[in-house]
């Protein structure tokens, strides 16, 4: 980690007193978000200068919901028609990246991806609902109901008594509020090397790059 001059650390002070943002801060002392934060979260806005902090955060926030909804606009536009291929890769797409390399299985805590990958499972892949096999992880401080309850929503699945559950001791981490939901299909070894297939040919359409290229001269 780099170390900041003292003489920094108390112009960051000196900035966030007169009712400077975080961002702003980082862009004056050429300072990582992360280590402004870190030696400003003691120091207090002035009073006669609090006005001024709030009226940039509101603006700040304006601006962040309209970036949100312009994006939300963008994504909805370029998501309207897809098509079966692009539907295909999709699915094969999140196995890569969060799917197990030995057997057929895919895990995450992100209900939106769960489904989407469920989805393309069914509908592109041909995999029945009855071939779907689901089981959650949780941390014992969790309410059990209530995670069977949120990812029999999230699958389509009756999850319940007969439901696979692993419990960790401890709390909660970050975003697991309701624990890893863990997707298995039923005799999955073909779909495993269909994906892996449907990666290398994949890799071997992408040009490559000047650092290969150089390697190989």
């Amino acid at each position: 980690m780099k170390r900041i001059k003292p003489g920094v650390i108390s112009y960051m002070k000196e900035l966030r007193t007169s009712g400077h943002s975080v961002p702003e801060i980082s862009r004056i002392t050429q300072t990582a978000k992360s280590s402004v934060l870190r030696h400003i979260k003691d120091t207090p806005i002035a009073r006669e200068h609090m006005r001024r902090w709030l009226d940039r955060k509101r603006t700040a926030q304006i601006l962040c919901m309209k970036r949100w909804d312009d994006a939300s606009i963008r994504a909805s536009t370029m998501v309207k028609d897809l098509t079966d291929r692009e539907l295909y890769l999709i699915g094969a797409s999140l196995y890569w990246a969060e799917g197990s390399k030995k057997d057929f299985s895919f895990a995450n805590t992100d209900g939106d991806l769960v489904k989407i990958f469920i989805s393309s499972l069914m509908k592109t892949y041909g995999v029945k609902s009855d071939d779907i096999f689901v089981s959650i992880r949780v941390y014992d401080d969790l309410i059990i109901s209530d995670c069977l309850k949120y990812w029999s929503k999230i699958t389509g699945k009756k999850l319940g008594r007969e439901t696979k559950i692993n419990v960790l001791t401890g709390k909660k981490h970050g975003k697991l509020k309701y624990g890893m939901c863990r997707i298995r299909v039923r005799n999955g070894g073909n779909l495993l090397k269909l994906f892996h297939s449907l990666k290398e040919q994949i890799a071997g359409t992408c040009p490559r790059s000047s650092m290969d290229r150089t390697r190989d001269s």
